[in-house]
């Protein structure tokens, strides 16, 4: 596994993973993993807002700047307006600052200013394993400073305009239907087959979905991306998801997977962490629901 120093669409002081399998590229001025691919390709499968390309985030603003890749925020987001005063945009410091990188033997650690709305620090350890196609990170939050706070860690992944999107759901779901809406559109061509949950992106409506499984894919064009969340015992948010899949409508054509740890009362000195792991592979089945069911075996 090598780690270059690179620019990146106009960022500098960007960082590319690479194994032979894959290659991950982290841009630390704006906190994120903005790309993973396979190894040769141009084009990833996280999806990039190519407009902001070389752009930082305002030190206060009101608006959201979306950059796409991937990043964390604090579950659930209904404790936001108690903790920072407003629901919308994110804490600053998990989503609008800059994080200090550091290469190590595994890959890179990121680590963000305090947040001082949650009194919590971010360390993101982002790795490639020696010989697989699989990035690895592991998000640690740090209760610095404040009083306590019941957060858990929210990993949220933009990846481009997918051909299907697979969830594994639970094999003893407490959802009745094996997933529950959280938005109030209907998902974009949702299918039930076993435990396998697939549905598209919906062209028109902002859609979300939440389950207890553990496992998502997300399939491309040329590659298929397997996320899998760490699970634990405890009280997970959103009604005990595990799992959520985002879909935003046109023009901006993208998916958000996201992974949930369960939920923490944290005092100062307190940390908590959890893993979530990648993998990619190229397309090998022409239907991408094939594809899936390949993926999540």
């Amino acid at each position: 596994m090598t780690v270059e120093h690179i620019s990146y669409h106009g960022w500098p002081d960007c960082y590319l993973l690479a194994n032979g399998c894959v290659e991950a590229a982290i841009v630390p001025a704006i906190g994120r993993v903005m790309q993973l691919r396979l190894a040769g390709e141009a084009e990833g499968a996280f999806w990039e807002n190519r407009a902001l390309d070389g752009q930082l985030h305002e030190a206060v603003s009101n608006d959201w700047i979306n950059f796409g890749g991937d990043k964390c925020w604090p579950a659930p987001q209904t404790v936001w307006t108690g903790q920072q005063g407003r629901d919308w945009p994110p804490p600053a410091a998990f989503d609008a600052l800059p994080v200090e990188a550091v290469v190590t033997d595994r890959g890179v650690m990121v680590t963000s200013p305090i947040d001082m709305s949650f009194g919590i620090q971010v360390v993101r350890q982002v790795e490639l394993d020696a010989e697989q196609p699989i990035m690895r990170i592991g998000t640690e939050y740090r209760k610095v400073v404040g009083g306590a706070v019941r957060v858990g860690i929210w990993t949220v992944t933009q990846l481009q305009e997918p051909e299907r999107v697979g969830i594994l759901l639970s094999a003893k779901s407490k959802f009745a239907a094996g997933y529950v809406r959280l938005l109030e559109a209907e998902p974009a061509g949702l299918k039930i087959d076993g435990r396998l949950l697939w549905l598209g992106r919906h062209t028109r409506q902002y859609v979300k979905v939440g389950t207890d499984g553990s496992s998502l894919a997300w399939v491309g064009r040329n590659c298929v991306v397997r996320i899998d969340a760490e699970t634990g015992p405890g009280e997970y948010p959103d009604g005990g998801c595990v799992t959520e899949v985002y879909t935003n409508p046109d023009p901006l054509k993208y998916v958000e997977l996201e992974t949930l740890g369960p939920l923490t009362t944290m005092e100062v000195g307190d940390r908590i962490r959890q893993t979530t792991t990648y993998t990619v592979t190229p397309r090998s089945e022409r239907d991408p629901e094939a594809e899936a069911r390949k993926s999540l075996a």
